[in-house]
């Protein structure tokens, strides 16, 4: 039946069904403590790290990160799209699913269905593609190009390759059938409108590499020039089926050749991942023109436990690698690896594999450089370490970094590397203050936080010390403090109401952003409980994120969570804003010669600092 499940009876299905239930049907579960475990469906391990808490109707691995509620598992265990996992649970409850028409502000998860005429139109699409590598009286210059890479008929049948002929409007010809197909094609991005008015093929020319999502369906297309046309590739647009910041091409390939991943290597291109594959290497995947991203690495890490990065090793490949790496950080959780591979300049791994063959280049990949060997490398970039001064300023560089990582085994022995490297006391080493990591394109700040202004006054170098060296920090385990609230909001939903959503400030980030979302829609829904707030932003990054901090259930007190609730609001209320503004004036006052600023705004300064002395001598009251 066409049309949306409306999101009353989503909420209401998720209220009736038991998660354990649902699962245990599956997988079996056993009781440990007050939730359930078992060993994780989606990746395979020895102990048990999958978790279901049927109280809060959510589950969680902390092996490979997956979560969500009933809904989510089942289209993860029996790999079906979101409409039938719904229906496969409203059956088991004698319910019917009813059907609405589209509206604006319909969830994410009730988008699902509205993709299908898109899916089944890009199969379409791919199927010709390839035809025309088969048939079409050009295809001998297709041909040629791929058997001058190296490639052979049945490498490119199971990657689909295909082949778009010269012309304006042969896929027009062939697909567009209709008006409503036609509008279809331009809506799936393989139809171009210009200014004019005037529709045309977006591919022509070109050898085409279908992009396939996780289950296996054709949601956009790279095309590689035959001809002088630019650029040399070119990709799909984004669409509603289709975000290339999600997406990696090979991932789908990579699964259906690996019963069992235990890495995957990111390469740059198309043709690194289909030759790595045709010489054996068949875990290789691509980013799609986008460097490597969270979102890309969560979803690796659900598959296997570690990446190798695979990089030219020249100065752009350096580059890359350094956004690889910030990317990387955040999502070590313990028992995942990252490793990164520099080839020989002017060499990618194309090159690599079909000179010198699978054996040489595995052994370059098992042999990579993990993560903390290239992180140190980084922070000592250009340092002598043999000086008191090289070790002082590898600390500096190397402690933002390392603070990127999630709390856990993997930080703490990060920072006795650091300690060990750079002789200090471990206790020293992590009370000290960084300023945050400087990737490539990031602006340098204009002094060093950790050093009073220019021509500073002696009233205010202790004052500035002080407030520089003591940021407002999230609770450990979160990245900010927006991060801390919102998993407190999973575990505790009632507790919205002790706080409005427009009393957070704009600036916040997107954290921020999705914290006021969540305030908002339990204000609006204050019976909303873990499970339908999962299901709320299912199949979004929002959601993924949701999903995590769901699972840190270790991280949540026992007691006065309504108070620390409240204390978190309030430092993103009220403590956030005021040091950006009293740090707003330091700036400033860093900036100028201190005999040019003002007396008012030598005495706006020394305001400040007194505000926040009694602010804290409010917070450090006892009782």
């Amino acid at each position: 039946m066409a049309g949306l499940i409306p999101q009353a009876f989503l909420d209401d299905l998720l209220d009736r069904v038991d998660i354990v239930e649902v699962i245990d049907r599956r997988v079996k579960l056993r009781k440990a403590g007050k939730n359930y475990s078992a060993r994780c469906p989606f990746h395979d391990e020895k102990t048990p790290s999958f978790s279901v808490n049927p109280d809060k109707q959510f589950y969680y691995c902390f092996g490979c990160g997956a979560g969500g509620n009933a809904i989510g598992f089942v289209m993860e265990y029996d790999n079906v799209d979101f409409p039938q996992a719904v229906e496969t649970i409203a059956s088991s409850q004698g319910l019917t699913v009813p059907r609405e028409a589209s509206r604006d502000g319909q969830p994410p998860q009730a988008q699902e269905s509205a993709g299908k005429p898109l899916y089944a139109l890009m199969e379409k699409v791919s199927l010709y593609y390839q035809q025309q590598l088969r048939q079409h009286p050009d295809k001998a210059r297709a041909v040629a190009y791929l058997r001058g890479r190296g490639l052979t008929g049945e490498i490119a049948k199971q990657f689909q390759m295909g082949f778009a002929p010269a012309g304006w409007d042969n896929l027009k010809n062939a697909l567009g059938e209709s008006d409503e197909l036609t509008q279809l094609l331009v809506k799936a991005g393989m139809l171009v409108v210009n200014e004019k008015g005037r529709m045309y093929d977006r591919f022509r020319e070109r050898v085409m590499f279908p992009i396939r999502d996780r289950r296996g369906r054709v949601i956009a297309f790279g095309g590689r020039v035959l001809g002088d046309d630019k650029p040399k590739y070119l990709n799909s647009p984004e669409t509603d089926i289709f975000h290339k910041g999600r997406e990696l091409y090979g991932l789908y390939e990579a699964r259906q050749n690996n019963r069992r991943l235990e890495k995957i290597l990111v390469v740059e291109g198309y043709m690194d991942v289909i030759a790595l594959a045709q010489h054996g290497i068949t875990y290789a995947a691509a980013t799609l023109g986008t460097s490597t991203s969270q979102t890309h690495l969560e979803r690796i890490y659900r598959l296997c436990p570690e990446v190798v990065f695979c990089f030219d090793g020249d100065a752009a490949g350096r580059k890359a690698a350094l956004r690889a790496l910030e990317a990387a950080l955040p999502c070590m959780e313990d028992g995942r690896q990252a490793r990164f591979l520099f080839l020989p300049e002017g060499q990618d791994p194309d090159d690599a594999v079909r000179a010198q063959g699978r054996e040489h280049l595995e052994s370059l990949i098992n042999n990579a450089m993990p993560l903390e060997d290239f992180l140190f490398e980084v922070a000592g970039e250009g340092l002598d370490i043999s000086h008191l001064d090289g070790r002082a300023r590898m600390s500096k560089q190397a402690l933002p970094l390392i603070r990127l990582l999630p709390e856990g085994v993997f930080k703490q022995l990060m920072f006795k590397a650091l300690a060990e490297r750079t002789g200090l006391e471990l206790s020293s080493l992590m009370a000290l203050q960084a300023p945050a990591p400087v990737f490539p394109d990031d602006a340098p700040p204009a002094y060093d936080h950790a050093e009073p202004p220019p021509n500073a006054d002696p009233y205010f170098e202790s004052d500035y010390q002080e407030e520089s060296q003591a940021p407002v920090r999230p609770p450990r385990g979160y990245s900010n403090l927006a991060q801390a609230a919102m998993a407190l909001l999973l575990h505790r939903p009632d507790i919205a109401r002790l706080v409005k959503p427009d009393v957070l400030p704009d600036e916040q980030g997107p954290d921020g952003a999705l914290l006021r979302e969540l305030l908002a829609l339990l204000h609006k829904r204050p019976e909303s409980s873990t499970a339908m707030l999962l299901g709320h932003w299912y199949g979004t990054s929002e959601g993924n994120l949701l999903n995590r901090l769901a699972g840190q259930e270790r991280l949540i007190p026992t007691t006065g969570i309504e108070e620390e609730f409240l204390d978190t609001i309030h430092a993103l209320t009220q403590d956030i804003p005021y040091r950006s503004k009293l740090a707003a004036q330091v700036d400033k006052l860093k900036s100028t010669n201190y005999a040019d600023v003002s007396e008012l705004e030598k005495q706006q300064i020394r305001e400040l600092l007194q505000e926040k002395a009694q602010r804290d001598a409010r917070r450090n009251k006892p009782g």
